[in-house]
């Protein structure tokens, strides 16, 4: 089945003028979860469509040419998939708010918007479900990409090792 995907365009997310963002989507990903209010959804998994858009400032991968140094699709896909498996929660609302917190604060997006539906939850309709915005405050701090985070922990060794007084060695 096709869902229309309410993704973000440049012109529609909200901006500060000093901080123009890249966006990084999936678009449809689907799978089996357990969630609902009612009884008969408590029971056994039933599907749900995620689409998740990201907004990061323009990534060094645009430079680099490499994966470490943008939010990686691919690793966001895993995380997403594990969440519907380990989830404790009812209400579609708060299944996107865990999603807009894992891509904010574990793969460092300033911004995402996250639409979570249930297909044909009812006969009568295409989709249900929420659509949520959420944006990283900018006393958060800045997210190192993977590749950054290794650089500064070989660096904080490297001092480690010179305020102790060895001369460390390269390799």
């Amino acid at each position: 089945m096709n869902y229309p995907l309410p993704l973000a365009t440049v012109h529609e997310v909200p901006l500060a003028a000093d901080e123009p963002l890249d966006l990084i989507f999936i678009e449809g990903m689907v799978g089996q979860t357990v969630i609902g209010i009612h009884d008969s959804e408590l029971h056994r998994p039933q599907p749900l469509v995620i689409d998740v858009c990201v907004g990061v400032r323009r990534p060094r991968a645009c430079d680099t040419d490499l994966i470490g140094d943008t939010i990686d699709y691919g690793r966001l896909r895993e995380r997403l998939q594990q969440l519907m498996v380990e989830h404790n929660v009812r209400l579609l609302e708060a299944f996107a708010e865990q999603v807009a917190q894992i891509a904010l604060y574990e793969f460092g997006a300033r911004w995402v918007r996250v639409r979570v539906a249930k297909p044909r939850k009812f006969e009568d309709t295409q989709a249900v479900g929420v659509l949520i915005e959420r944006r990283r405050l900018p006393h958060d701090g800045p997210r190192h990409t993977e590749r950054q985070g290794e650089e500064l922990a070989r660096s904080v060794t490297t001092l480690r090792l010179i305020g102790a007084g060895h001369v460390p060695v390269e390799r």
